[in-house]
């Protein structure tokens, strides 16, 4: 797998019928790895590791509806109210970040309504916190350090 943007981390790998897994901390098992689950694997440990999130707090690859659709996220970060701060979406690397995952993130958003948001395709990184009440949303240049309010 290719470098990323992040820092370097330590991750867990075994190799079974010619495939390469990795552990993920959060579901507590080993998944295939795939260009997105990389990425995925490092924003999970970025977010724990350096900006000091809670295991507890982080959920990965849950289903919501949106519309009556069935869709996944790839990470959400709790409060420890049971509301959600920051919601995540992993792109494979070679994935350009477009208006178009803007978009998507944005239409989970309207189900979540997390405080941040995250897209990254592990190479180019956004954060944008929300601002409802005027319906848009500004670039941050990160996201913030964990801390209980």
């Amino acid at each position: 797998m290719q470098d990323l943007n992040f820092p370097k981390f330590s991750f867990r790998f075994k190799n079974k019928e010619n495939k390469v897994s990795i552990f993920d901390v959060i579901r507590k098992k080993f998944i295939v790895l795939q260009p997105e689950e990389w990425v995925r694997q490092h924003c999970v440990h970025y977010l724990i590791e350096n900006k000091n999130y809670p295991i507890s707090l982080i959920n990965v690859e849950k289903e919501l509806k949106v519309n009556d659709l069935k869709k996944r996220y790839d990470i959400v970060v709790y409060n420890t109210d049971g509301s959600i701060k920051l919601i995540v979406e992993c792109k494979a690397p070679k994935i350009n970040i477009n208006q178009d995952t803007f978009d998507q993130i944005a239409r989970y958003n309207l189900t979540l309504n997390a405080e941040f948001l995250m897209v990254t395709n592990g190479i180019n990184h956004y954060y944008c916190k929300m601002d409802f009440d005027a319906e848009h949303y500004q670039f941050l240049r990160d996201i913030p350090e964990y801390s209980q309010q």
